[in-house]
C-alpha cells in the first residue's frame, strides 16, 4: 500500500483535549498500537492535551517516542522528559521540518491551528510532489468531515486537482490507521 516501509510515524494532534473524550481515547490507543506494532512516535515533544496523551501511551507501551519542540514551546506545552529522545529547536519551521523529515508517516488526530498549519504544509508539499508519504486523519466522530468539505470545495472552485483528495486517507479511529500502517 506505501511506496516504503513504515518504521516512523509522525502525528499531528491538538495540545489540549478538546470536548470530546472519544479525542482522548483515540490518542491513546494511536500510541499504545503504535509502540506494540514497533514503530516509533514523532511528535511535537508536548506533555499537554493529546499530544501528551499519545506519548505517554507510546512509552507506557514499551514504544519509542522522539519529541521536537521550539524552545519557546518548552514551558507552555511543558515538554515532556522521558522521551527516548528530545529534540529542541530554534523555530516552529524547525520543528516542523525535522518531525515530517524523520517520519515515514503521517498521521492527524483531531487538534486546532498548528495541527491544521501542519497538515495543510505536508499536503501542499504532497501535491507539489516533494513527497509520497502516506497522509492518514483519524476522524473521531467526524472531526475531519468539514476539513475534507473546505477540500472537495478547493477542488470544486478548481484551485486544486481532484487527486488532491487521493493523498488524504480518512479513518474512522485509531485502530483504523494502525490496520493502514501496518500494511507497510
Amino acid at each position: 500500500m506505501f511506496p516504503h516501509p513504515v518504521e516512523s510515524v509522525c502525528v499531528y494532534c491538538g495540545s489540549r483535549h478538546g470536548d470530546d473524550l472519544g479525542f482522548t481515547h483515540a490518542a491513546r490507543a494511536l500510541g499504545a498500537g503504535l509502540a506494540e506494532r514497533g514503530l516509533r512516535l514523532i511528535y511535537g515533544a508536548g506533555d499537554v492535551g493529546l499530544m501528551g496523551e499519545v506519548a505517554r501511551s507510546t512509552m507506557a507501551a514499551g514504544g519509542k517516542a522522539v519529541g521536537v519542540i521550539p524552545r519557546h514551546l518548552l514551558d507552555m506545552e511543558v515538554g515532556l522528559r522521558d522521551l527516548t529522545a528530545m529534540i529542541v529547536t530554534d523555530t516552529m519551521h524547525e520543528r516542523k521540518k525535522i518531525m515530517f523529515a524523520n517520519a515515514d508517516a503521517v498521521v492527524a488526530l483531531p487538534g486546532g491551528a498548528g495541527t491544521l498549519d501542519e497538515l495543510i504544509e505536508v499536503l501542499t508539499w504532497r501535491q507539489l510532489g516533494l513527497h509520497d508519504k502516506p497522509l492518514i486523519l483519524v476522524d473521531v466522530n467526524g472531526y475531519w468531515r468539514p476539513f475534507m468539505d473546505l477540500l472537495r470545495h478547493v477542488v470544486a472552485h478548481r484551485f486544486a486537482s481532484e487527486t488532491l483528495l487521493d493523498f488524504l486517507t480518512l479513518v474512522p479511529d485509531a485502530e483504523g490507521a494502525l490496520h493502514l500502517l501496518a500494511r507497510r
